[in-house]
């Protein structure tokens, strides 16, 4: 392979402190499954240096690249446009290059549809919504796009959840309400879908969310973004009351493969990228 070809095939993950990132195992798992002759390299990048690492990676013909915080606002201004999620939210973790351009895209809620989208479809279905910040604010933009009708924001910051229901009501055709969280919150009969958008349990087996069990009722469905315990309190809690279950764990994968169906054009074997993302993690 000529030195043209291999950075014509690069992509790379760009944070302010790259080292122990599982998410480049799982994507050259992916890679390497389906023969593509791609590699995925971490990129240590200081905000004062992010635009200069964003016009090398273009002059060097990366394909993209994936930016992780203190990035996903400050690379906005050194790209040349956004996808419509994006663009609604004003952050982006997913760099494409469509032609000349490099085009911003936000896998993080995009990556928990997809393995919400397994379970149930979330168009015309009434959410309740644990956490307004960087998750539950993607995930929330995607639900609005997806057609959820209605969205309940449960916070205990009443200003930043404020803030992003504002942002629901104005750039989305979505019925979205907040509750300052005050104590338990009793889930409303007629919800079909709860998630836990914060980091409550991560690391944290014993940590509780601040939820009314007996308020959930069988055949909810009942998500969590935190992958590590893959099952947390709150879903084995929930699982005993007969809801359905979606883990922490499945909206990385399928954030990954988002991201390499963005650079590659196909759409990488899931198992096989779940596989290297457990044994990465240890998990």
């Amino acid at each position: 392979m000529s030195a043209g070809t291999f950075l014509h095939e690069l992509v790379g993950s760009m944070s302010a402190g790259a080292a122990g990132n599982p998410t480049v195992a799982m994507v050259e798992a992916a890679f390497a499954h389906h023969h593509l002759h791609w590699r995925y390299v971490n990129l240590e990048v200081s905000p004062e240096d992010l635009g200069a690492a964003v016009r090398g990676a273009k002059a060097m013909g990366f394909r993209g690249f994936n930016c992780s915080l203190p990035h996903k606002v400050t690379v906005i201004p050194h790209l040349d446009g956004l996808g419509p999620s994006a663009a609604v939210m004003g952050a982006v973790n997913c760099v494409v290059r469509r032609g000349h351009q490099f085009i911003g895209e936000n896998t993080d809620g995009k990556g928990f549809l997809k393995s919400l989208e397994t379970t149930i479809d979330p168009k015309g279905k009434s959410v309740v919504l644990f956490g307004a910040g960087g998750a539950a604010r993607a995930i929330a933009v995607e639900l609005g796009l997806a057609g959820a009708k209605r969205l309940t924001v449960v916070n205990r910051s009443e200003s930043r959840g404020a803030e992003l229901v504002a942002l629901l009501r104005k750039q989305l055709p979505l019925q979205a309400e907040l509750v300052v969280g005050r104590g338990d919150y009793a889930v409303a009969a007629g919800t079909d879908i709860v998630i836990n958008g914060t980091s409550i349990g991560l690391y944290a087996p014993e940590a509780r969310l601040p939820l009314d069990l007996a308020s959930l009722q069988p055949g909810m469905v009942v998500a969590d973004v935190v992958f590590n315990p893959v099952r947390t309190r709150f879903l084995v809690e929930a699982a005993a009351r007969g809801c359905a279950t979606l883990d922490g764990l499945g909206m990385l994968v399928n954030q990954g493969i988002v991201g390499v169906q963005f650079w590659t054009g196909i759409t990488p074997d899931a198992a096989v990228m779940r596989r290297a993302l457990e044994s990465a993690m240890g998990v």
